[in-house]
């Protein structure tokens, strides 16, 4: 295999008060390892072994927000409350004493949420018009009301996270859950202030965002997870075109976004017709705020939905070949890397050092030893 240029990829990057050694970044990925949606001392060893191996940034997997309705799933971590805070802490400690740097995502589920799921057992699934995709009820509409508790309820997360010790929070905005319902036409069926145009879809965001903010001070930084596809429908569509995208993103940057988090399936697939750039190049072109990119990195097979892959025997250096080469080019400054990581913990440092030879595959044979 030819050299690559790993360029970009291995220099240092800063925004704000957060200053990484490099652009790699673990990706969130549920895990429910959770019991009592406390983090447990495995969960803090889990994310330390990521540090040690040098991923410069680590956004934990979801974590709820204090709403009665956020979870949708047993043994999920919560970001409130004093035994969960205490488990985050020990899991930020151990990320620090190996050099890293960590940050939570902040998460409501909404109607994606089947009432009899702890902590809150009698709780609905909360979404904009009680819609979990276009055509299926579950849950109930939001009151104003009920808005404003969640954007409090994301905003004191925030303010936990950062007084644990967190060096940024990430808020979810993608994947069909709460907030992206509000984003999508086909789950926002409104007609106030919170429906209707896309500028009024993207209102609880942009409130969200405002809030944490305000909770967090202007040096803390904001990232903000989105993504075009949801799980209710993997070709729905936020914006179909680049204005639409820009419309959407620059109200999100001004109210305080620092980084955005482009979630795609395949990172190498261009966004729009007529040009190659992916989601995370047109949104650092929109709004000129960093961009991370996501989809597939040193994978070796493709996408096929709820979370499998159809997957091939080895990992994927021509892949990683294009990722830096993208990269080198200014169309995104930070990769966040997913399965791959999730299978092998020394996934960066061997990327670093050119040692693919010793690269673990990502199978589902693999997926049974993970540590």
């Amino acid at each position: 295999m030819k050299e690559m240029n790993l360029g970009k990829l291995f220099e240092p990057f800063t925004v704000k008060s957060l200053s990484l050694a490099n652009r790699t970044v673990m990706a969130p990925m549920t895990r429910t390892f959770s019991p009592g949606y406390v983090p447990t001392p495995e969960v803090a060893a889990y994310y330390g072994r990521r540090a040690e191996a040098g991923v410069g940034l680590i956004i934990t997997e979801g974590t709820t927000v204090p709403h009665a309705g956020a979870n949708g799933y047993e043994r999920v971590p919560a970001m409130h409350g004093e035994q969960a805070l205490a488990g985050w802490k020990a899991v930020v400690d151990a990320v620090h004493a190996a050099g890293g740097k960590i940050a939570p995502q902040l998460w409501h589920v909404g109607a994606v949420r089947k009432e009899g799921v702890g902590p809150d057992t009698q709780a609905p699934g909360y979404s904009p018009s009680g819609l979990f995709k276009p055509g299926k009820a579950n849950g109930v509409a939001m009151t104003k009301e009920d808005i404003s508790d969640v954007v409090k309820a994301f905003a004191e997360a925030a303010r936990s996270a950062k007084e644990i010790g967190f060096d940024a929070v990430e808020i979810h905005g993608a994947h069909g859950y709460l907030l992206d319902q509000f984003f999508w036409e086909g789950t926002n069926q409104r007609e106030d202030e919170y429906g209707g145009s896309l500028e009024n879809r993207t209102r609880i965001g942009v409130e969200v965002v405002r809030a944490v903010r305000a909770a967090v001070g202007e040096a803390f930084p904001i990232i903000f997870r989105f993504s075009q596809w949801k799980q209710q429908d993997y070709s729905a569509r936020l914006a179909e075109t680049p204005e639409a995208l820009g419309t959407f993103l620059n109200l999100l940057s001004e109210a305080g976004v620092d980084i955005f988090h482009a979630s795609t399936r395949r990172f190498w697939e261009p966004e729009f017709e007529g040009s190659n750039l992916n989601l995370a190049g047109w949104t650092q072109e929109l709004t000129g705020k960093p961009a991370i990119t996501v989809g597939s990195v040193g994978l070796d097979g493709d996408f096929i939905g709820d979370g499998n892959f159809d997957m091939k025997t080895s990992a994927n250096p021509t892949g990683i070949d294009q990722l830096t080469e993208r990269m080198n080019q200014g169309e995104f400054e930070l990769v966040a890397i997913g399965r791959a990581l999730l299978v092998d913990p020394q996934w960066v440092q061997k990327i670093r050092t050119g040692a693919w030879d010793q690269v673990l595959p990502y199978t589902k044979d693999a997926l049974k030893t993970l540590s």
